[in-house]
Formats: C-alpha cells, structure tokens, sequence
C-alpha cells in the first residue's frame, strides 16, 4: 500500500473493530504498512480474513477474530486471542458502526399525507428497537470495546484510542436520526475519554469522515444502472469539492494522530475529512 507518509509502528499491536468494511480494512492494511501488528475485529470473520490475508501475503502480521461488538464476552474472548497472539493492545480504533433501516425515514420532512401511507416509515413509526440497535452498534459497541481493550493501556500508561465519528455528528442528515444522534454521541464520549484517561498517557481523538461510497451506503447514493441518486446529488452540491472522498485520503489524519511524535499533545479532538462539507454554508 502507497501511504501518504509513514510513521514507525513496529512493535505495536492494533485492535480494529469493523475491520472487513471498507474504510477500515484500508486502515488496518496502512498500519500494518507502517509494522504494527494488526487484529481484525468483525462479525463477518470471512471478511476480516480476506483483509488479514492480503496484510500477511504484503509480509505484514495479522489475524481475524470473529467479534460481535455488542456482547462483551465476545469482546473478551477476542481480547484473549489477540493477547495470545500479539500481546496487549497498543492501539485501539472503534470503527465498528453503521445504520439500519428500522431507524430511517422514508421521507425527508414531515407531511400530513405521510400518515396515510400504510406501510410507510415516518417519525411517529420508527421501531425502537431500530433504533436502539443503531444507537448500540455505534456508541455502547465502541464503549465495551475501549472498557475490554484500553484497560491494558491504563495499566502501561500509554496508548492511542481513535473513534469514527461522521459528518453527522456536525450537520444531522435527514432520514436517518438514530445514526446521526449516535454519531454525535461518539464525538461527545471521544472527548469525554479524552479528557478521563489525559494522566494515564492514553490520547483519544476521532475521525469524523465526510461522504465516502462505501458498502453500506452505495444503494443509497446509485441507482441500479449506475446513475447518481437525487441524494448524491444534494450530497455534492453540498460539498465544496464537488467529489466523494477516497478510502486512502484519509489515511494523512489517522496516521498523523496515531503519531506520538506529530500529536503527543493532541487528545479529544474530532478531526473533520470532509472535502469542505462542514465548512460550507450553502450560499
């Protein structure tokens, strides 16, 4: 993999949740680059593998470990594969997360017609169930993560947390409330850690990407034929760039914060890779 610059992570071991998905196999694959020992957490192991495989063959260390995210036992059995083989975490990335639609609208905003459709998902409607799910998938997974996996940290006096925040955290999109509300919810527990762990040589900070075409939300951003949804288009117009980001451009943040040297006093930070979306008024 061509980074965008190196740092030196030999040594290190890296516990990845949500490893198999897009944007954190990249991860995973850039920090084994830079000779950390890489674990890949996910329920889908066959995924993570197929990302540990490809880190082993580049001659790189890793290992797949099926995890639900939302069972601390799980957690824990993982924490004892990755202790048996690499050792205690030194670097922990919360990249598990995601949204689901039980906790979506089918409509931007209301209407009183919206009420006359039988089978419509409207606020009124949504499952609490769904919306719970997605509330715990982003913030309580990355909780009972961080509880299982930073407590060797607190232990040693060093260690790096980094959260996946979303540009939801800043400007709430619509149809989707739970994921939005949770996203905020992880920026605001980034700072909070940040700020319970600052005398124990523990940094938290997250990463709050912009929009990037990923396996959980390309049906949402391309039609069947391959043609831009009418939701991609109001993304773009919104986005000074006028682009959706690329996996790898946002490697330059996660190393830079993984980076003792280049943020040994950066902690509690949400760092925005957006192509300009949070910084754009409209107008």
């Amino acid at each position: 993999m061509k980074l965008p610059f190196s740092i030196d992570l030999k040594n290190k071991v890296a516990v990845i949740t949500g490893a198999g998905g897009v944007l954190c196999s990249v991860f995973a694959e850039a920090i084994a680059a830079c000779g950390a020992k890489v674990a890949l957490l996910d329920l889908n192991e066959a995924a993570a593998e197929t990302v540990a495989e490809r880190i082993r063959n580049s001659g790189g260390e890793a290992i797949a470990v099926k995890t639900n995210c939302l069972e601390k036992d799980s957690i824990e059995a993982a924490k004892i594969a990755v202790d048996k083989a690499f050792g205690p975490c030194d670097i922990l990335i919360n990249g598990a997360g995601g949204n689901n639609p039980r906790a979506s609208t089918d409509d931007e905003t209301f209407s009183p017609e919206i009420l006359e459709k039988a089978d419509g998902k409207n606020f009124f409607n949504l499952s609490a169930d769904g919306f719970r799910f997605v509330f715990d998938l982003n913030v309580t997974a990355a909780v009972l993560t961080t509880q299982v996996f930073a407590l060797d940290m607190a232990k040693a006096g060093s260690g790096n947390i980094i959260n996946i925040s979303s540009m939801n955290a800043y400007r709430p999109l619509t149809k989707i409330p739970a994921y939005s509300s949770a996203k905020a919810a992880v920026s605001n527990l980034t700072q909070w850690l940040a700020v319970h762990f600052a005398g124990t040589g523990i940094r938290v900070n997250a990463i709050a990407p912009g929009f990037f075409c990923t396996n959980q939300n390309k049906a949402l951003l391309f039609n069947d034929d391959g043609t831009p949804t009418a939701r991609t288009g109001k993304i773009l117009a919104a986005t000074p760039m006028h682009r959706f980001g690329e996996s790898e451009e946002l490697l330059g943040g996660l190393l830079f914060l993984l980076s003792d040297k280049a943020a040994g006093f950066v902690t509690g930070v949400v760092l925005p890779i957006d192509g300009g979306f949070s910084a754009y008024s409209g107008v």
